[in-house]
């Protein structure tokens, strides 16, 4: 067994087709195939449910599979360490953010390039839920996601700051001079949300429930943006943190309303799979974030 093996075999689950994780691998479909299937006489074991196309991995495949990301993972660590032994810190991270959070991240990039000017980044929008699944299979190295309103098991995490909600509405709307607003009312508000699937509307619609009301939500998207532009061209209202306040200030077409009948405070944190050591560069992630206020949009409140 090598590490090319596992390589092919991890690009094969994550492509599911021969010919792309070939060509991904910059190998000929027959090499890789081969390679996999050496691999299985080696382990004893079948690890491609075979047939015309590729179709899944067996049972066995999938534990297989668990390790290769593991054992490459560790290479990958390895390196780093000896990276920085040979003369400093140098690589890419992978990071995923829930939509909500990407503005903020901004920070924490910067940062670690300032001290780390070799390490890149990779930014990848997820749900809160892709983002912990991606992280437990080695395909992100870290996510900043929520921490304090569903399970983040098996994690190491570490607090970053606190989110809180506002109502922004178009710039001729009937409440641009109101200093606040209720739960409720903006329950009665034509709305764009963000999607079910993603935390920050569940726990939007927790809050609405708490005042047995349900949202009018015409148009969900999974984008941020896609939220700023039905606010902005199609006079519909949004529910967004309230850094968003600060961050397009400029936009005079929109306003931004204060909802604060009711505690919507939820902490958001820089979350990675629990192991120690952390690699080199992780754990340079979360040794930057300790040390410095790296989110100055965020509410001084907290």
């Amino acid at each position: 067994m090598d590490i090319k093996q596992l390589q092919y075999l991890v690009a094969l689950a994550e492509e599911r087709h021969f010919t792309r994780a070939a060509e991904r691998c910059h190998v000929t479909q027959p090499t890789l195939s081969g390679r996999i299937r050496q691999l299985e006489q080696e382990l004893g074991v079948p690890i491609v449910e075979r047939g015309q196309r590729y179709h899944d991995l067996t049972p066995e495949g999938r534990r297989v599979l668990q390790w290769a990301q593991a054992i490459l993972r560790d290479c990958a660590a390895m390196n780093e360490e000896l990276t920085v032994l040979k003369g400093g810190l140098a690589g890419r991270l992978s990071l995923g953010v829930v939509p909500s959070a990407l503005p903020m991240v901004v920070a924490l990039t910067q940062s670690m390039r300032r001290r780390y000017p070799k390490v890149a980044f990779a930014i990848y929008s997820r749900t809160s839920d892709e983002l912990l699944r991606d992280i437990q299979d080695f395909r992100l190295d870290a996510g900043i996601t929520y921490l304090d309103n569903e399970p983040v098991e098996h994690m190491t995490t570490l607090d970053l700051y606190a989110e809180r909600y506002r109502l922004f509405v178009a710039h001729d709307h009937p409440w641009t001079n109101r200093r606040s607003v209720t739960w409720r009312e903006a329950a009665e508000e034509p709305l764009c949300l963000l999607t079910p699937n993603m935390q920050n509307r569940r726990i939007i619609d927790e809050i609405f429930a708490r005042t047995h009301k349900t949202p009018v939500a015409p148009v969900e998207t999974d984008s941020i943006v896609n939220v700023w532009a039905h606010i902005k061209f199609a006079g519909l209202s949004g529910i967004l943190p309230e850094y968003f306040s600060e961050l397009l200030a400029p936009d005079t077409s929109i306003r931004s309303i204060a909802l604060d009948d009711i505690d919507s405070t939820h902490r958001v944190g820089l979350v990675t799979l629990e192991r120690d050591p952390l690699s080199p560069m992780v754990a340079a992630l979360f040794e930057t974030c300790r040390e410095g206020a790296l989110f100055p949009l965020a509410d001084s409140r907290d």
